[in-house]
């Protein structure tokens, strides 16, 4: 079990520590509630620096990217961010990652923390016949999300980057907090706006204290695990190991405008088939009708209580006081406002197939 390099400062904090993908990890400080409506409403600091981060570099660097990711990383300008995931030969998905730009022979991978020495070994193998360079980042920075509407106030005296200017998906590098060619983006897993800061480790202590200083007039609060997991699913983020893993498909996972068939990838014929030919289910989200709150792994039924699928994510919206999840569901059931009912400890309570996101920007 590794230690964050904050460890102390999250215990001190009040954030209770608990296993996660390898790390100790803070799954809330005050409650799961008031962290999420402060990340909403405000701003909040995430510590995600069990995250993975892979330098490829090179010549041949686009070519290997555009061989194991599903997206189209030849559209990147130096800038750029984009989402993507590892298509694996099954079918399934390796993991999902974000492709950093740098220039045209220079890119970074940040990869989710449970998967770092898998996709590692992945990229690796692939990498036999293109002869990229890779390099692991991972223990060489700490990643901190600041999320929430005030984050640009907040946080723009730490900086001369125009903040405001930072468009979704794209990140810049400069001065921050005292720290020189820091890197500030803006992909924000919570849907609140905001800006993720990769800092060295040697300056992370320093960050984290000018940024919570800064932040302080703003209502800024250090926010935990599980706040982030309930702010992602309002949005209809997947999340690996829950909604996509080995065995779900992009495009059985709505992630379609993630797999570009203009180029050649690992296990393209196959996607194909399934764009072309439909696939047999679907992950929708929804919303209970019932009084209950759906989990991991509860049945989905019909009205004959014939199983169609499984919930890969539930949870009681911070925002709407309304229990939500994502499940898979065989696809005729799939469609908008279709009734659906979930197994929740013996009963079939009552939901609706809805559209997302559940809550709005």
């Amino acid at each position: 079990m590794k230690n964050l390099e904050l460890n102390d400062e999250h215990v001190a904090l009040g954030g209770k520590m608990v296993p996660f993908a390898g790390f100790s990890m803070p799954v809330q400080y005050e409650g799961i509630n008031i962290e999420h409506n402060t990340v909403r409403k405000a701003l909040g600091i995430f510590d995600v620096s069990h995250m993975g981060e892979f330098l490829i570099s090179g010549p041949k660097a686009l070519d290997l990217i555009q061989y194991i990711c599903s997206n189209d990383a030849s559209t990147l300008i130096d800038g750029q961010i984009q989402y993507s995931c590892f298509p694996n030969e099954d079918g399934g998905i390796v993991d999902d990652l974000l492709v950093y730009r740098f220039t045209a022979e220079k890119y970074m991978l940040v990869v989710n923390a449970s998967n770092i020495e898998k996709d590692w070994n992945w990229i690796k193998m692939h990498n036999d016949d293109f002869g990229a360079e890779m390099r692991d980042l991972s223990d060489d920075y700490c990643l901190f999300a600041v999320q929430g509407p005030k984050s640009v106030e907040a946080l723009q005296s730490l900086t001369a980057v125009d903040l405001a200017s930072v468009k979704y998906y794209t990140y810049v590098v400069g001065e921050f907090a005292g720290v020189q060619n820091l890197l500030i983006s803006g992909t924000g897993y919570t849907g609140a706006g905001g800006f993720e800061l990769y800092v060295p480790k040697k300056d992370a202590k320093k960050v984290w204290a000018k940024v919570m200083e800064s932040g302080m007039n703003f209502g800024i609060k250090p926010i935990g695990l599980a706040a982030r997991d309930t702010l992602r699913l309002e949005k209809g983020y997947c999340l690996y190991g829950n909604d996509i893993n080995d065995t779900t498909s992009p495009i059985e996972a709505g992630l379609s405008w993630v797999t570009k068939f203009n180029k050649e990838f690992v296990n393209k014929s196959a996607l194909l088939a399934q764009k072309e030919e439909g696939v047999k289910r679907k992950l929708v989200a929804f919303k209970l009708i019932d009084r209950g709150i759906p989990r991991h792994d509860y049945k989905v039924v019909d009205s004959n209580q014939k199983e169609i699928g499984i919930v890969t994510s539930g949870t009681m919206s911070p925002s709407l006081k309304k229990a939500i999840g994502l499940a898979y569901v065989s696809i005729e059931h799939s469609k908008v406002n279709s009734e659906i009912f979930i197994e929740v400890r013996g009963k079939s309570l009552k939901a609706e197939v809805v559209k997302l996101p559940f809550v709005q920007n």
